[in-house]
């Protein structure tokens, strides 16, 4: 069993997803900071958080996605061990880059003119809506992989 939420995860897989949770709650905490008139507060946790993401996504859960997803795709998707890290896989990189666009856009001049958004509030709740999106199907694969009486994939 694991250490943290007695199921059969390793410790870095349970690390992993408080890690992930924590990063989506600091995530909504920027957006409240910024109604309350704290755009700079805002713009740190929120910057920080994107790109704090980007080490674990790539030492920790593509890794993953590659050995133990990618052999039983496409074939296998009909089954939720599968599925759900898939989803999460293409979700989760669709996230970060928007999240990595919004910060240049907002935060440099690096974006020519021609490809920068305008509507701020329409983008920054899309990007937070798709990251908790991402978390909730990054849980589900959780289940999937560690919980004691999982379906496991046949």
């Amino acid at each position: 069993m694991g250490l943290l939420f007695g199921t059969y995860a390793s410790v870095t897989s349970d690390v992993v997803a408080i890690f992930e949770i924590g990063i989506a709650v600091l995530l909504l905490a920027g957006m409240f900071l910024v109604r309350s008139g704290h755009v700079c507060l805002h713009k740190y946790i929120q910057s920080s958080m994107v790109l704090v993401n980007v080490p674990v996504v790539l030492a920790w859960m593509v890794p993953q996605y590659l050995v133990y997803v990618l052999p039983g795709v496409p074939g296998e998707l009909n089954q939720p061990y599968y599925l759900f890290p898939t989803i999460a896989v293409f979700a989760g990189g669709l996230a970060e880059a928007l999240g990595i666009y919004i910060l240049l856009v907002a935060g440099t001049n690096l974006i020519p003119e021609k490809y920068r958004f305008r509507r701020y509030k329409l983008w920054m709740r899309t990007e937070l809506g798709l990251w908790w999106t991402v978390v909730a199907v990054g849980l589900l694969t959780y289940y999937f992989w560690y919980a004691p009486g999982a379906p496991v994939p046949s």
